[in-house]
């Protein structure tokens, strides 16, 4: 079975924004990697001192196949150093894994079968 592990922004973490709701949409996305055979798992992460050691711990934790980085990471501008770190990690961390990327919340199974 092909293994995934999904890392996002903590949605509790965004002013202004509805944490659990946004968590329960990512959590049926979680849900649709069962049913396309793929194991998977989702780290969420903030902007903060504790961010590379929770990804590093998830990125060590299973021999992933493919690494789906969120948009939630990716595309604000502020959170660039945060995005380099986290693909640098997962190059040092997981190297045997892909690195891929969603469009949204919605998308991440696409993602990583490109991939697998």
């Amino acid at each position: 079975m092909s293994s995934a592990l999904v890392v996002g922004y903590d949605p509790q973490a965004i002013p202004g924004v509805d944490g659990e709701a946004l968590r329960a949409a990512l959590d049926a996305e979680l849900a649709r990697f069962g049913e396309h055979g793929i194991d998977a798992a989702m780290t969420l992460i903030a902007f903060d001192a504790a961010a590379e050691s929770i990804l590093v711990a998830s990125l060590v934790s299973h021999p992933w196949d493919v690494v789906v980085v969120g948009g939630g990471i990716r595309k604000a501008e502020p959170l660039l150093p945060l995005f380099e770190q986290v693909v640098n990690l997962i190059r040092r961390h997981a190297p045997q894994a892909a690195i891929a990327f969603n469009t949204s919340g919605g998308d991440s199974v696409e993602a990583a079968q490109r991939w697998l």
